[in-house]
């Protein structure tokens, strides 16, 4: 059994729930968020429902013992920050997780929405409260798919799913399977068959990731000769995203995400900010620590924040 999550003291000392400004944004959610889910509530002294929101999701925080933190931002006082995730309206609530937010809602909520909201969020990292029964077997499973055995990964992942329909681990990780063994369609049928309730846990949009970068590889032009389009023209953008497809493909993992980074530097609006999203496709493939992603998350945020 393992044992997820905070413990009473973190919660004695106040960590759990905190105000951040403009200056240390990037370290009390972006950062934090890498290793637990952070929830931000957006509001102002002025906003009469943030009134009622706010010590209600505080309770709700609270109750999940360390298994996810709240910042607070009040936008009177740090407008650059609403400004930057286009906050229109307040009370606004976002769920950070591995840098990005992936969850979230406008407006006052019932109680019983606020409890579900918060539970849902702790379960990205885990839970305070998870059972860990059937964590070894995940844990097997992705050795052996590391190893190469992708179909005795897939008999553990089914297997596991036999005993927790929604485990969201186990899902994700039975698509990886099917897509270790070249068979995609396979893998696209297991996703779209995943339950509505954790269609969007971050283990499925991992593995969704990974299916679209295996559709986009076969499909990838010639690496040469779009390098060589790229070397006689650093603007033609289409060659650059082209390119670090083409290299993705081949395994080439980080210079795919330099080419990217260098698009995104170039023209970020290009394609509707084509080069930005397949960054996050690539980051969201990948292990959360790997350190493609963190140091590639890292340039990109500071020249989204720039």
């Amino acid at each position: 059994m393992l044992e997820l999550g905070g413990t009473p003291d973190t919660a004695a000392t106040g960590e759990l729930i905190k105000d951040t400004t403009e200056a240390t944004f990037m370290a009390d959610v972006v950062d934090l968020s890498q290793e637990i889910p952070v929830i931000v509530d957006f509001w102002a002294p002025w906003c009469g429902p943030c009134k009622t929101l706010g010590p209600a999701l505080e309770a709700a925080v609270q109750k999940a013992k360390g298994a996810v933190r709240m910042v607070k931002v009040n936008v009177d006082e740090n407008q650059t920050i609403a400004g930057q995730l286009r906050i229109q309206s307040i009370p606004t609530v976002y769920a950070f997780w591995k840098g990005q937010p992936v969850d979230g809602f406008q407006g006052a909520v019932p109680g019983s929405e606020i409890e579900e909201f918060v539970k849902r969020v702790a379960e990205l990292g885990g839970g305070a409260d998870a059972d860990g029964g059937l964590a070894e077997a995940i844990e097997a499973a992705e050795e052996m798919l590391a190893q190469g055995a992708a179909v005795d990964a897939a008999q553990t992942f089914a297997a596991i799913l036999g005993e927790e329909p929604q485990n969201a681990a186990a899902y994700g990780g039975l698509v990886r399977a099917h897509l270790a063994m070249d068979d995609l369609d396979q893998a696209e049928a297991i996703l779209n068959g995943a339950p509505a309730e954790i269609s969007h846990a971050p283990e499925l949009e991992a593995a969704a990731a990974a299916l679209a970068l295996a559709r986009q590889a076969e499909n990838a032009g010639p690496e040469a000769e779009l390098r060589a389009r790229v070397e006689a023209d650093p603007d033609d953008h289409q060659a650059r995203f082209d390119l670090a497809q083409s290299l993705h493909a081949k395994g080439d993992v980080q210079e795919a995400v330099n080419e990217l980074l260098e698009l995104f530097r170039r023209d970020r609006e290009w394609n509707e900010g084509a080069a930005k999203a397949q960054l996050f496709t690539i980051f969201d493939a990948l292990k959360p620590q790997d350190p493609i992603v963190l140091a590639g998350r890292r340039k990109l945020s500071s020249m989204i924040f720039a």
